[in-house]
């Protein structure tokens, strides 16, 4: 039972170094999606603004051109996966934390090695 919660112990570790080294990817996927969105919509607004469309009404014309709502979806959806990221992170602590203190109390604070 004991040697069960160490190697579950050991096995949440891993998992959470996994998922941070995951969240940085997709911390910069995220970054990257959230910059090309405002690329193409600065474009957008620019060339509106050059047609001569008013600055009033610009900025609702420009996030319904195609590809900048692609952009802009594309910026949600990743930003989503990286907000799930950090969640199971916190997840995965939580149950570090619930697996220590299993361990406190069946060792008295003097865990094996």
């Amino acid at each position: 039972m004991n040697g069960d919660l160490v190697n579950l112990l050991n096995s949440k570790i891993q998992d959470l170094n996994v998922s941070v080294k995951k969240l940085r990817h997709t911390g910069e996927d995220y970054a990257k999606a959230y910059t090309n969105y405002r690329i193409a919509l600065a474009q957008e607004l620019l060339r509106l603004k050059n047609e001569g469309m008013p600055v009033t009404i610009a900025y609702d014309i420009a996030r319904g051109n195609n590809e900048v709502a692609h952009l802009k979806f594309q910026e949600i959806a990743k930003e989503a996966i990286f907000t799930a990221n950090k969640e199971a992170i916190n997840a995965i602590k939580v149950e570090i934390k619930i697996i220590q203190e299993q361990l406190n109390k069946e060792y008295g604070g003097n865990l094996p090695d």
